[in-house]
């Protein structure tokens, strides 16, 4: 075993490979660009070394910084963890150059399944069932077109060094597909360096399910079972469950050996995922799946799998890259209950999953593990206080949860979900606790296409109930506050001598102004009048100071609440609730920029400028595109309109908010 390993990355995974080589007595050393230089995994690391400007380009995916930090620190082997070079095979040539050891798969590995058309056709040698399509090697639109017209409508685009969902795109008939392929090539081209996409067949109702395989340097093969990993948004992953519902035995000994000899067919030493695309319509058979791709590193969604075979996949990524064979054969292995996890992001679901920045006022998870078994394990790279950049994947915190069945295991992250407590940054944790409740994938009924075909009902939340806005009215005249004061009359607040004091409070949320009367009846108790109600209400602080016991109308409720500067969130039910303290000046402005400019929705870089100055443009016209954590966005004319200036060029790197486009204003 090593006794010191560098850590080529960031975030969650840093942290992870950090907590397994303390149980191993193995010292670690963090790298972290400039914004990351109070990051967890740097604290987390006996050792630290800066390795430049926040841009990943200039600082985790330079080989030659990551090589000499490794050096110079006296380390002797190399963990990639995910992303970033983890799937770079020049890398790894030029960490064994140095006579270091990378702790992943070799360069030939990667190399053999780092091009989608390349990896199916060794595949097709291997026997392993592909999805039909063109993987040939012309790029021009008009071969590729036809290619699409013999395959059959719809078909999938797909950027050949692609992953994680960028560089892809569903055609769906013939007049769309020039301009998808643009925008599969140009993200191919900003997230790989590589543009060349092939075209398949569009399996209508997939399932996405996927195989563990983990080999040694002495010629070991085994695979830890599958993960399902249907249920996703624009082609990455947001929930995922190991084993597969309804998955057969049989099937599952097929996808198995299919995993096992595609790892075999390139010498494959390490761990690795291979990806199927499984036909969804019906029950699973052994003749239903298709190679999709391997990824030859760790996976995100890796916990699932140690969740049930009780393995650290760490560990066995350290044994095995220090010469040790696996300590176990395939009969050695057996599945133990069901695993789920769900990502937590930083993330405007409403907004179609736009990435989002912010700093972590509040982050509250309910007991769990970190990074090692548990019923319910929390791993993440975040603490409170935390900024999510925008030169960074979002990602807060991966929830997982572990029980003897499926039902329990699916309660058990349930429960977890609605616990956990996030504020200062828009998230999807309202969205997760919706699609884990779901009715059809609680019953295990799940493909690709459910998010997509559910979207407006899991977006549909039920309104706040009263309390909810009590309360958020008493905390935003700051009548929850603990912190003691030097000035006596401090503690009076509220007090009359012949009546009750009421005060008046005026609250924003989501874009519309509410108003509250509140007046204090006693210690803690108030009564507060809003359009549709009167309520009376009792508020006892708890252990934290965020937690109180609500007692409202007789009923008792536990509920979170947090203010920071102008924003208030109440935390009830399991679902999280946003307000503001409104400026009026700065509500009177935002109204007219929205009506009359297109802002950017979050930091990135113009890729595509549409409008032109005195361009007439109806509502819902896209007019930009925007290049986001690696994914585009189109922005669209929020009215019809004639664009007055455009004040954003392709290449430019704009901040969250910048005016890019401006309308001429609407006449009164």
């Amino acid at each position: 075993m090593f006794s010191k390993i560098l850590i080529a990355n960031r975030g969650e995974i840093a942290c992870r490979v950090i907590a397994t080589a303390r149980k191993f007595g193995i010292q670690t050393v963090a790298v972290y660009a400039d914004a990351d230089a109070e990051a967890k995994h740097v604290a987390m690391a006996d050792e630290a070394v800066a390795i430049g400007p926040s841009a990943a380009a200039e600082s985790y995916l330079q080989p030659a910084k990551i090589i000499d930090a490794c050096k110079r620190t006296g380390a002797e082997a190399i963990h990639p963890g995910y992303g970033f070079l983890s799937e770079n095979p020049a890398f790894v040539e030029a960490v064994e150059a140095e006579g270091l050891v990378f702790i992943g798969p070799s360069a030939a590995a990667i190399r053999a399944m780092g091009r989608k058309d390349a990896a199916k056709a060794l595949m097709i040698e291997a026997g392993v069932p592909v999805v039909p399509g063109y993987h040939g090697e012309s790029q021009d639109p008009e071969v590729l077109a036809a290619e699409a017209d013999k395959i059959g409508y719809p078909v999938m685009i797909k950027a050949r060094a692609g992953g994680g969902g960028k560089g892809m795109r569903l055609v769906r008939e013939p007049a769309a597909f020039r301009a998808a392929l643009d925008g599969a090539q140009r993200e191919g081209q900003a997230s790989f360096g590589d543009p060349v996409c092939l075209v398949e067949r569009y399996i209508a109702q997939p399932r996405h399910i996927e195989i563990q395989v983990f080999g040694d340097g002495h010629g070991n093969v085994i695979h830890l079972f599958e993960r399902d990993c249907s249920l996703q948004r624009r082609h990455q992953k947001v929930i995922e469950e190991a084993p597969a519902p309804d998955m057969p035995a049989s099937v599952r000994a097929a996808m198995g050996k299919a995993a096992t000899d595609a790892a075999r067919a390139i010498g494959y030493a390490g761990a690795g995922t291979v990806e199927f695309i499984v036909d969804g319509t019906g029950p699973l058979r052994e003749d239903g799946f298709w190679f999709m791709e391997m990824n030859t590193r760790l996976q995100v969604e890796h916990p699932v799998s140690e969740a049930i075979t009780g393995l650290d996949f760490v560990e066995l990524q350290l044994r095995v890259a220090s010469g040790e064979p696996l300590p176990m054969t395939q009969q050695d292995l057996s599945i133990n209950g069901w695993s789920f996890e769900a990502r937590v992001y930083a993330e405007d679901v409403s907004k179609g999953f736009l990435p989002a920045t912010g700093r972590l006022d509040h982050l509250s998870f309910p007991a769990a593990t970190a990074f090692a078994p548990g019923a319910v394990r929390i791993d993440s790279g975040v603490r409170a206080g935390d900024e999510i950049s925008p030169w960074y994947d979002p990602m807060i915190a991966k929830v997982i949860a572990h029980g003897a069945t499926r039902e329990e295991a699916l309660n058990r992250l349930v429960e977890a979900l609605s616990h956990s407590q996030i504020a200062g940054a828009v998230t999807n944790l309202d969205f997760l606790v919706a699609l884990s409740r779901h009715e059809g994938f609680a019953a295990g009924r799940v493909d690709t296409g459910l998010i997509d075909r559910e979207l407006i009902s899991l977006l549909e939340q039920a309104p706040a109930p009263p309390y909810v806005f009590a309360l958020a009215a008493v905390g935003g005249l700051g009548l929850l506050d603990d912190r003691p004061s030097p000035d006596p009359w401090a503690q009076l607040i509220g007090w009359r001598h012949w009546a009750e004091g009421t005060q008046h409070v005026e609250l924003g949320e989501q874009g519309e102004g509410l108003s509250f009367a509140v007046s204090i009846v006693g210690a803690r108790h108030f009564r507060v009048q809003g359009e549709s109600f009167d309520l009376s209400l009792s508020v006892t602080p708890t252990s934290s100071k965020t937690r109180f016991e609500l007692t409202c109308e007789g009923n008792s409720f536990a509920v979170g609440l947090i203010r920071t500067g102008n924003s208030i969130a109440v935390f009830a039910d399991g679902r999280s609730f946003g307000f503001e303290v409104p400026d009026p000046l700065v509500q009177a402005d935002a109204a007219g920029v929205a009506a009359n400019a297109i802002q950017a929705p979050m930091p990135g870089l113009v890729q595509q400028v549409f409008a032109q100055a005195g361009q007439a443009v109806t509502q819902g016209e896209p007019l930009l595109v925007l290049e986001a954590m690696k994914m585009e966005h189109r922005l669209c004319a929020p009215r019809d309109g004639v664009v007055l200036d455009v004040l954003a060029a392709v290449g430019d790197q704009i901040a969250d908010g910048t005016v890019l486009v401006a309308l001429e204003p609407i006449d009164d």
